[in-house]
Parts: structure tokens; sequence; C-alpha cells
């Protein structure tokens, strides 16, 4: 609850400002659909462990110090193949969501290309970031005998609130600094 608070208020601070209030209807949308691929991820993972017992039981599942990204997505076996494929899919989702807030006339943002560039760098690094930490946080979970499925998703989301919250606010300014302004902000 503490981090997700803490994502609420660079919402709220960033909100705020009168010209940055089209962030408020991609946040949910940020947040919903990265926290969502690591929840999928990490129950994953918690099902692959299961398989080979009770959590800590197992010495093949022994928890890592600290992955590498490269085994945690590039490496043959199921689960790093299932995090490619999880953060493949942020890009269509995404297009799909702006494309509904688009049509919908949702907010006060301009979907510009470079609007659509930022908010997707901000998306794919939430979920790099989350997938990554979602490997080792079961991992080592399991280790310590508690149920990954129990305990390593609400810290993800709350993560994922947090780290989609930052970066969209990062990107909304990054934005406004460079000159990419919206002209229909407070209509």
């Amino acid at each position: 609850m503490a981090i997700s608070s803490v994502g609420g208020l660079i919402l709220d601070r960033t909100v705020s400002d009168p010209n940055f209030a089209g962030m408020a209807v991609f946040t949910p949308v940020i947040n919903g659909v990265g926290g969502n691929l690591v929840a999928v991820q990490a129950s994953r993972i918690s099902t692959y462990l299961h398989m080979s017992g009770e959590p800590g039981d197992s010495p093949g599942a022994a928890p890592r110090r600290c992955p590498s990204p490269c085994s945690t997505f590039f490496s043959p076996d199921v689960n790093s193949r299932s995090a490619r494929v999880l953060f493949l899919l942020v890009v269509p989702g995404h297009l799909v969501f702006l494309y509904t807030i688009s049509s919908m006339q949702g907010g006060h943002t301009t979907l510009t290309l470079i609007f659509i560039v930022f908010y997707m760098t901000a998306a794919l690094l939430q979920v790099l970031i989350l997938l990554y930490i979602a490997d080792w946080m079961v991992h080592w979970m399991w280790g310590r005998h508690l149920d990954p499925d129990n305990f390593s998703i609400p810290y993800l989301t709350a993560l994922g609130d947090l780290i989609g919250t930052g970066l969209l606010a990062l990107s909304f300014h990054v934005l406004w600094l460079i000159g990419d302004r919206d002209s229909d902000v407070g209509d």
C-alpha cells in the first residue's frame, strides 16, 4: 500500500499542474497493463516452482541472488520464453488502448507521434523492469518458504503502479520541455 501511495503522490502532483492534466487518463492504462503482465509472469514462475515441490523444498529451485537480465529474457527455459512473449504484448496492447482513448476523445492529450514514442518507451521500460524484478522476487520468496502466488503479486503490482506513474510523469514533463504541448488542455 505504501509503494502504491508514492505512485499516487506522483500522480497527484503531476495532474495538479493544468499542463499535465491529460496524464490522468493514461495512468490506469499503463499501470493496469504492466501490473497484469507481471502478475501473469509471477504466477507462471510460481506454478513452475510448485511442480517441483513445496516452497523452499526444492534445491533445483534455489533462490537466485541476482539473476542476470540475459537469464531472465534470453535463456532457453520456459519462464524466459514467457517473459519475452509478455514483453512483446506491450506494444500491441497499448496501441489498442491508445486508439480507444483517442476514438473516445478521452483526456486532454493529442496523440502525436512523439507522444506515442515516449508513452511506448515508458510502457516497455516499466514492463521490462517488472519482469526482471518478478524473476528475482518469486525465486527469493520461494527460497524463504513463502508461496510467491500470495506474496509477490501484491508487491509487483504496487511496484508497477509506482514505476508506471513515475515514467509516465517523466514522459509528460520531457514532452512539455521539448515543446510537444497540447493545444486542447483545459477544454
